[in-house]
Formats: structure tokens, C-alpha cells, sequence
């Protein structure tokens, strides 16, 4: 990828995503999903995984979400006493911080084992500027190389929601900004209509694939459908924190959207030197593959830590991601200035 200086760096967020998507797919019972036994060479892995992104995320939504019935809407769980929400309040409390954007540094380890950092900047005009190094971001911002998406734009904007207004009406923002079928809030005819619409995309995509397309899958019901909003929930609500956790706002909000997922853990460590909270969002909310587990600093909520934990006995891979998030003027990053 460094050899070809007119492809971009890959999106690391394209990875998350893509990882949660395909960690879902890989428990579906319906469809069968053949494991690779061994990870693929990263340069191709970046090219490839905004791709694999969407036709794994068209397959899971399909085959493991649905609607809400109209017999059982999904409530929002009403939380009280959640260290969550105490930190939210603190952080909004707070207020925020000097600067115009955000500066994301990521630091992980690719299949081959090798140091992987990646800069990314958000803007607070909703701009969006990657790179490999702070030479490739202050050039990539220089040249106003502009990478924003709406599914950025719209989590942090239900984060924003759930930290100023109702939280419920946040969750379900939150929820609906993807494709899955849920369409949560909505009335139960919409509802019918976009179970409907999600299925026949995902049989499309086996089509195109030239696999047999599985038979539609009624709407889950119980502790199933639960499990499905909340894996939706959580997969949004933590993107969204690693995306714009340097935002005072944006990080309040998705703290008290998570404070409502009744089965995450909350866990108290030393991480650092600094205290540290764990959420852990354990195989129920992960299709079954594993868990989740997300390390913020207990002070302000900043995200520290990102792992993924493969379930005992399967050939899934760990992996962990160290995140740095802070406040900066755009106009420093443009100069070099980081």
C-alpha cells in the first residue's frame, strides 16, 4: 500500500466494522460460512475491507436481525444506578474542550504482526482526514482530501442526541442508522416493510454469490431480539466513541447509550497508571464469537482500549487496538503542527 502512493491508506474503522459483521455472520445457524484458517496479507485486507465491510454487513443484517413485532416492541431498559451515567454526567459537566477537531491516533498489530499507526481528524464542521502518519494526514488535510461519511455524520449525531435530549429516541437513532431491519420506533406496517426489504437484500447477495439463498427468517422474539438490537446498539454506539470520543458531547451520549445495554459488564481496573473502566460485551451481544471488551478512562471517559476475545476453542484471532484521542485546531494539523 505505501508503494502506491494513489491509493489511500485503508480506513482502520472499515476493519471494525467489518470484524463485527463477520464475527455475527460466522454464528449465523442459517447460512453456512466457511472460517478462513489463516488471515489473508494485510495490504490486501485494506484494499479489500470496505467491501467486505458491506456484503458482510448485508448478510448479517439480514440473517440475524429483525424488526421489532408489533406484539413485543423492544423498551428501552430503564438504568439507574450505572456507573456509566454518572461518568456521562461528568463529562458533559465538563464541557468542552479548546480546538475545532478532533485528532484520533489508533495503534494496533496487523495479521503479520507488524506496528500499525493510523491518524485520523474530525472536524467539528463534519470534515474527515486520514493518514498513515502525521506527514500523510497534515498533507491529506492540507489538500482538503475530505473522506467524510453519512454513517459518521448520523452516530454522532444520535451520540449528541442521547447526551441533550431523550435518550430512548437517541437509542433508537442509534440503532437505525444501519440497514438491519429493526426499525425500531417505527409503526408496525414500516416495520413489516423493512424486515422485508432486509431479506431480500441478503437474499440478493447470496445470489450474486452464486450460493444457495436460505429461506427468510421469521422475526426474533424474546432475549433473541434483544440480543440483536443490542448487538446493533453496541456496535454503533462504539464506533461512534472511537470516532469522535474527543468530543465532549459525542462521548456523554454514547456512555448513556451504552448504560442501558443491560448485559455489559462494567468492570474497575488500573490501565496506565490511570483508572480505567471495562465494558464487556460478552457473547450474547457478539453473535456467540467471542467477546468485546472496551477500556475507558473512568476520569473522562476517553477510550483507551479495544479487544476482541475469541470464544474457547474457535479459530478466531485476538486482537487489540490502543486509542489516543485529544482536541487540536485544524489549521495546526494542516501546517504539520500535531
Amino acid at each position: 500500500m505505501k508503494k502506491m502512493r494513489d491509493v489511500p491508506s485503508p480506513r482502520p474503522e472499515a476493519y471494525d466494522r467489518a470484524r463485527t459483521a463477520l464475527s455475527t455472520a460466522m454464528a449465523e445457524p442459517t447460512a453456512t460460512v466457511v472460517r478462513p484458517k489463516r488471515w489473508f496479507s494485510w495490504p490486501r485486507a485494506g484494499i479489500a475491507a470496505v467491501g467486505a465491510a458491506a456484503v458482510a454487513t448485508a448478510v448479517v443484517m439480514g440473517t440475524t436481525g429483525g424488526a421489532v413485532p408489533p406484539t413485543a416492541p423492544v423498551a428501552a431498559p430503564q438504568v439507574v444506578d450505572s456507573p456509566l451515567v454518572k461518568l456521562a454526567s461528568d463529562v458533559k459537566a465538563a464541557g468542552a474542550l479548546s480546538g475545532d477537531a478532533s485528532l484520533i491516533i489508533r495503534s494496533t498489530t496487523a495479521p503479520d504482526n507488524s506496528p500499525y499507526v493510523f491518524y485520523t481528524v474530525y472536524t467539528d464542521r463534519g470534515q474527515t482526514f486520514h493518514g498513515d502518519s502525521t506527514k500523510t494526514l497534515s498533507a491529506s488535510a492540507a489538500k482538503g482530501e475530505n473522506q467524510a461519511t453519512q454513517f459518521d455524520s448520523t452516530v454522532m449525531e444520535a451520540a449528541r442526541l442521547a447526551a441533550n435530549g431523550d435518550v430512548e429516541q437517541a437509542r433508537n437513532a442509534m440503532v437505525n442508522t444501519s440497514p438491519a431491519g429493526w426499525a425500531l420506533g417505527k409503526s408496525p406496517a414500516e416495520q413489516e416493510k423493512a424486515w422485508a426489504l432486509r431479506q431480500e437484500a441478503t437474499a440478493e447477495v447470496y445470489r450474486k454469490k452464486g450460493l444457495p439463498v436460505p429461506p427468510p427468517k421469521p422475526r426474533p422474539t424474546g432475549k433473541e431480539l434483544e440480543d440483536g438490537v443490542n448487538n446493533t446498539l453496541w456496535s454503533n454506539a462504539t464506533y461512534a466513541l472511537f470516532i469522535g470520543a474527543a468530543n465532549a458531547e459525542v462521548r456523554a451520549g454514547v456512555l448513556k447509550l451504552l448504560a442501558t445495554i443491560e448485559d455489559v459488564t462494567i468492570g474497575k481496573i488500573d490501565a496506565e497508571g490511570q483508572p480505567a473502566l471495562t465494558l464487556t460485551a460478552g457473547p450474547a451481544l457478539q453473535g456467540g464469537s467471542g467477546s468485546h471488551v472496551l477500556t475507558v478512562n473512568a476520569d473522562n471517559g476517553l477510550p483507551m482500549r479495544s479487544e476482541v476475545v475469541p470464544a474457547p476453542g474457535s479459530d478466531g484471532k485476538p486482537s487489540v487496538t490502543n486509542y489516543k484521542s485529544s482536541r487540536v485546531n485544524f489549521a495546526d494539523v494542516v501546517v504539520g503542527k500535531i
